[in-house]
């Protein structure tokens, strides 16, 4: 029997019933990014990697700095170091050179006022010196003496002090975190060579429907292929879930009882794309509702407004369940705003919701409040250096290239209206730099 989250302490109805205005035939986006919140929980299974393996994962406890970072004064620097003196004491400004120090290999012997020792970026700091004076700041140098300009310095110029990154004892990395690799190279400077994380979760994903086809399969008339396999496959892999492809379902009550009873089995969650609408040969929402605590909404946004969430049972197994619509891009849609945050809180995460950021509209937008639109975009910047953003065309929900043409999601919220050009709106953006 696979481990699973703890199960949820209220029921859908529970939670439901909690919150005002809550009706499932019009749902805003904000009441079921709450709802879903509320009902999934973080999984409880944990396993110790070693982090060149650890890339993506999150903290499943906090890391604790056993060393203080840096673990020793030393020197920002190439230059001299010495003890900071009263100007008065040296109106020459003249040094005795008495040794030289680099990194991992410290200065042993006393200096004296007066002295000073040639010194390397991130070597240890002798003793009786507190100040570094950058090697382009000093004149008249030879063998044994040189000049420093006092005036230009302050005592402890140039000095890391023992601990100013991380101290001893400090939380390092907080649970939740996922790691990155500045994260990875933080772990190693503190010596850290493994790490508790969340153990990957388990997606099982299918498409549903007589139409769809295989890559491999010939494209009879009517039918198209499925290209909802593959997007989920690759957004599913990005998030460091495994991914487990159960391939296309017929619209066939048994055949998709049997196929939700497999994957409940097998699985952490289980996504499906089709089948979620009031179609005549929509058999899947039948087929949820038989097996477990699912809720099917009508969400007030666009692209993506049928979706059903829940809980889902076999046996002794249990599974979380995203229905999906099936038009390309209200997958990729309900995906990102909804299953992403859901998959992210159940591996630990702190922050579930995606960044969105502020831009120019270089055209006018048409907009209808009353629900909120996820519109996709080109953003650039303008000659000015503002983050700018156009449409990438006809937004229609079948219109995979247009999402393959954007960078970013403009996110229109529910009461919003036209957006004329030159006005600000929110956007995702799709890629980041770590």
């Amino acid at each position: 029997m696979n481990q699973r989250s703890s199960s949820p302490t209220m029921r859908l109805e529970e939670i439901s019933s909690q919150l005002p205005d809550y009706n499932p035939n019009a749902l805003s986006v904000a009441m079921a990014t709450e709802v879903i919140s509320q009902f999934v929980s973080v999984t409880n299974v944990s396993e110790t990697v070693d982090i060149r393996n650890a890339l993506g994962r999150h903290l499943a406890e906090d890391i604790i700095s056993p060393i203080n970072v840096p673990s020793h004064d030393n020197s920002a620097m190439d230059g001299y170091a010495f003890g900071y003196p009263h100007p008065a004491e040296h109106p020459n400004n003249d040094f005795r050179i008495i040794g030289a120090t680099f990194a991992g290999h410290p200065f042993v012997g006393d200096i004296q006022s007066g002295e000073c020792v040639r010194i390397m970026t991130g070597a240890m700091i002798p003793m009786g010196c507190d100040t570094i004076v950058p090697q382009e700041l000093t004149k008249s140098v030879t063998d044994s003496t040189v000049s420093i300009p006092l005036s230009h310095l302050r005592k402890g110029d140039n000095l890391r002090c023992a601990g100013e990154d991380l101290s001893e004892g400090k939380i390092a990395l907080a649970q939740g975190k996922m790691l990155r690799p500045a994260d990875l190279g933080l772990l190693a400077s503190l010596g850290i060579s493994k790490v508790l994380v969340r153990r990957r979760l388990r997606v099982a994903y299918f498409s549903t429907g007589d139409e769809l086809r295989g890559l491999d399969e010939t494209l009879d008339a009517g039918c198209i292929y499925d290209s909802n396999n593959y997007t989920l496959q690759a957004m599913l892999t990005r998030l460091g879930c495994d991914a487990v492809d159960m391939g296309i379902i017929k619209d066939d009550p048994a055949i998709l009882e049997a196929s939700f009873r497999q994957a409940c089995e097998s699985a952490d969650i289980v996504i499906t794309s089709g089948g979620v609408s009031v179609g005549m040969a929509d058999y899947t929402k039948q087929v949820m509702a038989h097996l477990g605590d699912v809720a099917f909404w009508s969400i007030d946004m666009r692209p993506g407004k049928p979706m059903a969430f829940g809980k889902i049972f076999s046996d002794d197994h249990s599974a979380y369940l995203f229905g999906l619509p099936g038009n390309p891009v209200a997958v990729m849609v309900t995906f990102y705003f909804f299953v992403r945050p859901a998959i992210l809180r159940m591996m630990g995460a702190v922050n579930t919701q995606p960044l969105m950021i502020p831009a120019i509209s270089k055209y006018t937008i048409k907009k209808r409040p009353g629900r909120t639109e996820f519109q996709r975009g080109i953003a650039s910047l303008n000659e000015g250096g503002e983050l700018e953003v156009v449409l990438t065309g006809a937004q229609g929900s079948g219109m995979l290239r247009s999402m393959a043409e954007a960078n970013c999601i403009i996110v229109l919220p529910h009461e919003q209206q036209h957006i004329n050009a030159g006005n600000k709106v929110m956007l995702v953006l799709f890629e980041g730099l770590i």
